[in-house]
């Protein structure tokens, strides 16, 4: 550390010095002046308006919020609305862009024409008309009454799309608890491999099992059984199952169709990096190409993809913000309408960096730790 701030010292110690003072002038005159501005139109700074009352609806929340809960609690339900369209997102995203970056390597001169025409209108159009497209499109579907069932269970209707769901029923646990801890156990159990320096991939594929099967066998045992509960017509309107309204699917769709693109085109770029070399070596061992790319050429380009995937999760959790332009409340709608109703402008801002940078930080964090898992495991070939 000492050796980097000598370094940027370097040898004009009093023009660094100067540079400095200047950028600490110009941040005090912007703190002393938005202060000054708040006091003449009465507002205090700070965060207290935390606690005051939002006097406003949420559309739709993860969590239990009505009119008259504090601002801290309207804010955490646009921050787990956001994460829950972030990290669908980029799951869906994924499974939809390596199976269409792999089609798009297909000999089948029609299949991969078709990939190429929607990678190109995807990633040539501005997301926010998609987000557009996929709106009306899910306002110009029937109404329930008029919806047809897919594969027996799926409804979309002008008033959401409705799927199955699963709940777990008689245990001391929901479902989402019960995932929680299945990761937590499978995460320990890893850790702990790790530490004894036993951590390989039949040991760890071993300790991940042992993992979901122990709060299985415990949630079995404790009287809890999984329900699925299937939408159905009844009256006016579907009943049961899992209803996704229409701003959320329309906003999910959009995100996961256009990184899906981009997406594709990375693994695409993976694909071709790996020399023709290792094809024609897998295919003297017998294997054909399903094997192939499964066993022998993704693990290498994971090299080139993970890096340039991390971007796109992060450009899909920062373009989750453009839910504001359909009405789906998401971080930015939520912490803007408090702004308005509060005056804490700058406040509010503060929050919105805050958490975009803590959650793209986090989120690289945990993709750099992948990458580096891959790229050491490439070095060891």
């Amino acid at each position: 550390m000492v050796e980097k701030i000598r370094a940027w010292w370097g040898g004009w110690p009093l023009g660094q010095l100067a540079f400095l003072l200047a950028v600490g002038a110009l941040g005090a005159l912007f703190i002393a002046n938005v202060l000054e501005t708040m006091a003449r139109i009465g507002i205090l700074p700070g965060f207290g308006f935390l606690s005051s009352s939002a006097n406003f609806e949420i559309g739709e929340s993860p969590i239990a919020f009505r009119a008259g809960d504090t601002y801290r609690r309207a804010i955490l339900a646009g921050l787990l609305n956001t994460l829950k369209v972030s990290l669908l997102g980029c799951v869906l995203a994924t499974i939809l862009g390596v199976a269409v970056g792999i089609a798009g390597l297909s000999r089948n001169l029609l299949l991969s024409r078709l990939v190429r025409w929607f990678i190109e209108i995807t990633r040539n159009t501005p997301l926010l008309l998609q987000l557009f497209f996929w709106m009306a499109l899910a306002k110009a579907l029937p109404a329930p009454r008029q919806a047809s069932a897919l594969f027996g269970s799926v409804f979309l209707t002008n008033r959401g799309v409705y799927i199955p769901s699963l709940s777990l029923e008689g245990g001391p646990f929901g479902l989402a608890a019960a995932l929680v801890l299945t990761g937590l156990a499978s995460l320990a159990f890893i850790l702990v491999l790790r530490a004894a320096g036993r951590l390989t991939r039949r040991s760890g594929t071993f300790a991940v099992m042992l993992a979901l099967a122990a709060p299985l066998a415990f949630l079995v045992l404790s009287g809890a059984r999984p329900a699925a509960e299937l939408p159905a017509l009844s009256g006016f309107n579907i009943r049961g199952g899992l209803n996704l309204s229409p701003e959320f699917a329309a906003l999910l769709t959009g995100l996961v169709v256009k990184f899906a693109a981009l997406i594709a085109e990375i693994v695409r770029a993976g694909i071709q990096s790996v020399g023709t070399g290792q094809w024609e070596a897998a295919r003297a061992l017998g294997l054909h190409d399903g094997q192939i790319i499964r066993l022998v050429v993704l693990p290498q380009a994971l090299r080139v993809i993970t890096p340039l995937t991390t971007s796109s999760y992060l450009d899909l959790t920062k373009d989750s913000s453009l839910a504001v332009a359909i009405g789906f409340p998401d971080l930015v709608s939520i912490v803007n309408t408090t702004a308005n109703t509060t005056g804490q402008s700058l406040e509010a801002l503060i929050i919105l960096i805050g958490a975009f940078l803590t959650i793209n930080l986090a989120l690289s964090v945990l993709m750099n730790v992948y990458n580096n898992r891959v790229a050491l495991r490439g070095s060891r070939r």
